[in-house]
């Protein structure tokens, strides 16, 4: 299996879509097929090689913490770091990592309220042996209108995040690899996003980015109508969740 880096879970987001749904829980935080979701998230990156975990988390950080103080997964360390402020994607990436006391030759960072399962060492071999600055896990969709897509030349350079539209294209999963050297280059802004901010920076700094796109199932709990269909999600594709 490969070397798979720290993992950096984004959970620490307000959920207001779906927050009437899921009374006082953070939304990361909610059950599905009897576990909370960010449990399973967890459990598919421990079944991917992860040896290290960390939960970003802020709105009722507390519910987290409490819960993964009693998380025991063979071989894997959790820990959870709390942003004090909204910090956005990026910075809430770069808490979690400068409080780690971690220092590996990259990061994967995911969200916490979707999931792509799909083996990851494809992609992380996709994106060492091209050398790329940092990497960007695409999803091939039929209609795309719910999420913003990514636009990637032929030999898979990220061109740029595009906006939500209809028709088949591929999204962005939400799942990145990030070099070691890449943090300290950050923006100091707070908050301050991936998507819109640092990405699109490095690209016009010269650095580049690969987009690995995959078929694969993928679920985003963020909607109303979309929660609902986590359990079935995570009973079809047991096989990603080692127990």
């Amino acid at each position: 299996m490969a070397d798979v880096p720290p993992v950096v879970v984004l959970a620490g987001g307000l959920g207001t879509r779906v927050s009437h749904l899921l009374g006082d829980s953070p939304k990361p935080m909610a059950e599905v097929a009897g576990r909370p979701f960010l449990e399973w998230i967890c459990l598919f990156w421990a079944g991917q090689g992860a040896r290290r975990i960390m939960l970003s988390i802020g709105y009722r950080g507390e519910v987290v913490a409490a819960h993964f103080a009693h998380i025991r997964l063979s071989g894997v360390q959790i820990t959870c770091h709390l942003e004090t402020d909204r910090l956005g994607t990026a910075g809430g990436f770069l808490n979690a990592c400068r409080t780690s006391g971690e220092n590996p030759h990259g990061w994967l960072v995911c969200n916490g309220d979707s999931l792509a399962v799909t083996p990851i060492a494809p992609f992380l071999a996709a994106v060492s042996a091209r050398g790329f600055a940092a990497g960007v896990l695409g999803i091939d969709v039929c209609d795309t209108s719910r999420f913003g897509t990514l636009e990637m030349a032929p030999d898979g350079r990220l061109q740029r995040f595009a906006e939500k539209r209809p028709g088949r294209g591929t999204i962005n999963a939400g799942v990145y690899y990030i070099r070691a050297d890449l943090p300290g280059r950050f923006a100091e802004a707070r908050p301050l996003s991936f998507e819109t901010e640092v990405f699109p920076a490095l690209l016009r700094g010269g650095d580049s980015i690969y987009a690995h796109s995959v078929d694969a199932p993928f679920i985003d709990i963020g909607t109303p109508e979309t929660l609902p269909m986590a359990n079935q999600f995570i009973l079809a594709n047991h096989t990603y969740f080692p127990t």
